[in-house]
């Protein structure tokens, strides 16, 4: 388990799953109706009903609060086994973007990204709290289409976790676009022709 997985405790006494619970929920509530620059640990505290010192307990400060306040919400997706590569990539697309167009995800997930820009350390958290934490549905989406026969097993280690990046990136990039960016809905229809691209590209780099 990362260090920076909320469930982790730094020093003191053990740590509480209600309490860190209440505490990303608090801090999640804050983003929505504060705003990154106007959310203190002071005001989680008050709205997590616990005192400031057991948020600096867990979380040496905002950056990594907030981080682990997003990451908790993206450990809840998970790949459906749909019978076929093509229907688990569609439900993954359609279970990520539902989970994007919660105010809360939403709020918070573009709050860390624009501050990242201008701070590495977060940006580093988030990667290794979100990024490379999710990249476990590529792993498992792909080990079952090659349990399939969908896919061929790739005996270069170097080169699966290449692919295994680039997959990743093009779902995450493609669906926070489309919803974040774009604006545009992520329906079924949208979910089918992307994973009819994804598809088409993924055995040309197979093939390769």
């Amino acid at each position: 388990m990362s260090d920076s997985d909320p469930r982790t405790s730094r020093t003191g006494r053990p740590r509480s799953t209600e309490a860190d619970a209440a505490i990303l929920e608090a801090t999640r509530a804050s983003l929505v109706d504060l705003g990154w620059s106007k959310l203190t640990m002071g005001d989680v505290a008050t709205r997590a009903g616990v005192a400031k010192t057991t948020l600096y307990r867990r979380w040496a400060g905002k950056n990594e609060l907030v981080v682990d306040a997003v990451a908790v919400l993206f450990d809840e997706l998970e790949l459906p086994d749909r019978g076929s590569l093509a229907a688990d990539v569609q439900g993954v697309v359609l279970q990520f973007a539902a989970l994007l167009e919660r105010p809360e995800t939403r709020t918070a997930l573009m709050a860390v990204v624009a501050e990242s820009t201008r701070d590495e350390s977060l940006r580093m958290r988030i990667r290794d709290s979100i990024v490379e934490r999710q990249k476990r549905l590529v792993l498992e989406g792909r080990q079952r289409a090659q349990q399939r026969g969908e896919l061929p097993v790739e005996t270069d280690a170097a080169v699966a976790n290449r692919t295994a990046d680039l997959i990743f990136d093009v779902i995450a990039g493609a669906v926070v676009h489309r919803l974040l960016v774009s604006a545009e809905p992520v329906d079924t229809d949208w979910a089918r022709q992307f994973t009819l691209l994804l598809l088409s590209g993924l055995a040309g780099v197979q093939a390769g």
